[in-house]
């Protein structure tokens, strides 16, 4: 199913941000992933930034604006431009220069809205959207004089917004297998109601199939730190265990403001298993995962 809207900023006023998770990889497993975002603080100041991870290093770029569309996914940062084909990006500055485009693939997009029921609530302080579990990739990049050819890699695609990240939270990503097979898993502290909850959403792409466990279908948390998670919901279990990573330091919002620290790691080494009874129906190893697990004070 198609999101039905691709941005919603357009008429917001202050304290929210909304960004775009676009990650790629390529067939020997290098990966890059672009954080394009608009953020709007407090006073009602509105400012743009492109973030740019890979395995060893990252970056932050700022822009004077952000220019999107509600119904595609089109989004534009001075001269560089993501959207359903592809992205084409022309950045040369003092410590970064990345210029080149890559062409998409037909996206895989979700049956239905993964944040559920919950995708009604207002005042949500953070909203999560898929827009891809996995596409086809072709074209090259060229990072600081290195040509990173991303011909056949797989590509990733997902979306936030609201007014701050969770104060504690988990997430992970992980494709593989030519992107028949992909994860997307986040468990949070959610401020909602009296002394809040802890909330789930995670989607396994495997075989042709979608299995979702999350806190609207009755998931049960058997544990989650920065090593990882365990999830159980009826029949299935999903184990996620971290064995090797090292983040490194981005920018997240609170309010609105870029003024959070959190880390990253694209080159997680995650073990992802997944159980259907006592059937183990899916035992990877992929040591180039995104992970980020934060506890931070929210003023949000």
């Amino acid at each position: 199913m198609k999101m039905a809207t691709y941005y919603h900023g357009a008429t917001r006023r202050r304290s929210y941000f909304e960004g775009w998770y676009l990650k790629h990889q390529t067939q020997s497993g290098r990966a890059l992933s672009l954080i394009p975002a608009l953020h709007i603080d407090a006073e009602g100041r509105r400012t743009a930034s492109l973030q740019v991870i890979t395995e060893n290093a990252c970056w932050w770029l700022e822009y004077p604006e952000l220019l999107a569309e509600e119904r595609r996914f089109r989004i534009q940062l001075g001269e560089n431009l993501f959207d359903s084909e592809g992205v084409r990006l022309q950045i040369r500055q003092q410590e970064l220069t990345l210029t080149g485009s890559l062409s998409y693939g037909r996206f895989t997009p979700l049956r239905s809205d993964i944040m559920g029921p919950f995708r009604l609530l207002g005042g949500m302080e953070c909203a999560h959207g898929v827009i891809s579990m996995g596409h086809s990739l072709h074209g090259t990049l060229v990072l600081n004089g290195e040509m990173l050819d991303f011909s056949q890699g797989t590509g990733y695609i997902e979306t936030d917004r609201g007014r701050s990240f969770p104060s504690t939270y988990l997430w992970a990503q992980s494709i593989w297998q030519d992107g028949g097979t992909s994860l997307m898993l986040a468990v949070a502290a959610i401020p909602m109601g009296i002394g809040g909850f802890t909330g789930c959403i995670c989607v396994l792409c495997h075989d042709g199939r979608e299995y979702r466990l999350a806190t609207y279908r009755g998931v049960r948390i058997e544990r989650w730190s920065s090593s990882g998670a365990m999830l159980r919901q009826g029949r299935y279990r999903l184990a996620v265990d971290v064995l090797e990573g090292k983040g490194h330091p981005l920018r997240a919002p609170v309010q609105g403001e870029m003024s959070r620290t959190i880390h990253e790691s694209l080159g997680t080494v995650l073990r992802v298993r997944f159980w259907i009874g006592k059937e183990l129906v899916l035992d990877h190893t992929d040591h180039h995962a995104g992970f980020e697990y934060a506890v931070t004070a929210s003023k949000g």
